[in-house]
């Protein structure tokens, strides 16, 4: 079972999108809920500065965990 995908939840990309000059294992933040599987993820600096904001696939996003859960 896929986990849920929330606001402001942590993903990190599982694909390469060149022409934004994102790289997979790039990590951003969910930022809109667009469609069931279709979320705006906005991409930051060190400094929080906002480099890119693009809609991505859930397939393509892999959601970062910071407290243990139950397998």
């Amino acid at each position: 079972m896929k986990p849920d995908f929330n606001l402001l939840d942590a993903v990190a990309l599982l694909k390469d999108i060149p022409e934004k000059k994102l790289l997979k294992g790039q990590v951003g933040t969910i930022v809109e809920i667009l469609d069931t599987n279709v979320f705006e993820i906005e991409f930051s600096d060190k400094k929080g500065q906002t480099l890119v904001s693009i809609a991505i696939e859930k397939n393509d996003l892999l959601l970062l965990k910071y407290e243990l859960t139950a397998a």
